[in-house]
């Protein structure tokens, strides 16, 4: 993506909100779960009814401690909760419960994968708040209602330093911490259904300064390229302004999608404007050590880490490893197929490839987790070690693996049921040698005569005339010597 900033630089900042997968909401017993009826899953706790108490929900906080364990961050031993004051139609208390001054977790950091190496973006927070419910324009005689199912349900917000200076860099940032999030299974990652949205913090300044430029926020942005187009529009549309000799003001802007551009959308507020004071209600949070130290014991392997272990034990290229732990979903399947015929790389051809391309046609990706594979793990490594045992070539494993596709059936079944066992058998390809040697006589003279490329043609021929059932190798081998006289 072309960027011209001219003599300025970019600083750019995110704040991410993520949707806990909890069954229940943070302070109380309904339902968290998306896409039922409006106003479906709530009560008086959710719906801010007078005297109504919260209560901790301790699963929240565990997810917290994961994230904040798995990001490099300190632990708080004790947080608090605070009231953040503002008035919008879907917050129904007319304050959301959120952390201010003393969230869980601090000072972490996440190493972004990009072109060149790693970049280590710091981390300034993660705290836990409740999310608000959701208002629906335009769905009764042009007014607005307000679904609260969504009121209540635990988010982390996860604030990084303003470290990324690119927006192709924020693109990977949002992945990588997508990814860790998927790895920790806490939360889904899906932006379309808000599980997973993006703030960005843009400001530009001239090259070589050290103070900031004036912020500005954008928000309803619902996809990495969304994210991405978005900052770099609103940075271009920064420098426009002060070359013109304009002034930038501070303040938060839309994403409009259709038109691909920025649009004022309120004054950006501080943190002033919210009043924020200590919830009454809900006491300061201790955390013992012993609680976050149970909580490091559950961690999986990290994407990272995996990525590192499939690099240097399965002696598979970055590029590969990079792919296969982008997911953990895809990376428990692939280690699947390997434990079933430890050919590492074969796998992970297979599953790069034809794997990847029907989950994508079927949309099976769609869902939070992959639990419906084209073919399965054990099958997938059958195929190859059939392969790497000479029973079958790698063309006969196209033809077999689409009969798995419908069939479901193991590949050796299917070899058997439909005579594909590869020849290795030195006479029958002699003679279909022969015959393809004498039907192209001309070709073979000018081979000899230094028409090195035709030796290719004389193998698609042995192999058409064998039905693609000849051993490549021996084909290769037989008719070099015939070819030499």
């Amino acid at each position: 993506m072309s960027l011209r900033l001219g003599a300025y630089e970019s600083v750019i900042g995110l704040e991410v909100h993520a949707e806990l997968l909890t069954a229940s909401k943070i302070f109380c017993g309904c339902s968290a779960a998306f896409g039922a009826p409006p106003n479906q899953h709530t009560c008086s706790v959710c719906l801010g009814m007078p005297g109504m108490l919260p209560v901790l929900n301790r699963r929240v906080v565990e997810f917290a401690v994961r994230a904040g364990l798995a990001t490099h961050c300190r632990i708080a031993p004790v947080s608090r909760w605070a009231r953040k004051n503002y008035f919008y139609p879907d917050l129904c208390k007319g304050y959301q419960i959120s952390q201010y001054e003393l969230p869980i977790c601090e000072a972490g950091w996440i190493d972004v994968p990009l072109e060149g190496g790693a970049k280590r973006v710091r981390l300034t927070r993660i705290h836990m708040e409740e999310d608000t419910g959701k208002n629906i324009h335009d769905a009764h005689g042009g007014g607005s209602l307000v679904d609260f199912n969504r009121s209540g349900v635990p988010l982390l917000e996860i604030v990084s330093e303003p470290d990324l200076t690119w927006p192709a860099e924020a693109g990977a940032y949002l992945r990588t911490l997508r990814s860790i999030l998927q790895y920790l299974q806490i939360c889904d990652g899906n932006m379309e259904e808000g599980s997973f949205r993006c703030d960005a913090n843009c400001s530009v300044r001239p090259r070589g300064a050290t103070a900031l430029g004036t912020k500005v926020e954008i928000k309803n942005m619902n996809s990495f390229r969304a994210v991405e187009r978005a900052i770099a529009y609103e940075l271009e549309r920064q420098v426009r302004v002060l070359e013109e000799g304009g002034t930038l003001v501070q303040e938060t802007r839309l994403w409009d999608p259709d038109r691909e551009e920025t649009r004022p959308m309120r004054s950006k507020e501080s943190a002033h404007d919210y009043r924020y004071f200590p919830d009454p209600d809900l006491p300061p949070l201790a955390l013992p050590a012993s609680f976050v130290e149970d909580v490091r014991r559950t961690l999986p392997e990290l994407p990272d880490a995996r990525r590192a272990r499939f690099v240097s034990a399965l002696g598979l290229p970055d590029y590969d490893a990079e792919v296969l732990t982008a997911r953990r979903d895809l990376a428990d399947y692939f280690e699947a197929v390997v434990a079933a015929h430890p050919n590492a790389k074969a796998a992970s051809n297979w599953v790069m490839g034809d794997i990847l391309r029907l989950v994508r046609e079927q949309r099976l990706d769609d869902a939070p987790t992959i639990t419906r594979w084209p073919v399965t793990a054990a099958h997938l490594g059958a195929l190859i070690a059939l392969i790497d045992g000479g029973t079958i070539s790698g063309k006969i494993a196209k033809t077999v693996f689409e009969d798995m596709l419908g069939s479901g059936d193991a590949p050796a079944e299917i070899v058997e049921r439909r005579g594909l066992v590869q020849v290795s058998d030195e006479g029958p390809i002699v003679a279909a040698i022969d015959r393809v040697l004498a039907a192209n006589a001309t070709k073979v003279e000018e081979y000899r005569g230094g028409k090195d490329k035709l030796f290719g043609f004389f193998v698609g021929q042995v192999m058409k005339a064998t039905g693609g059932k000849a051993n490549p190798g021996l084909v290769n081998d037989l008719l070099k010597r015939k070819l030499a006289g």
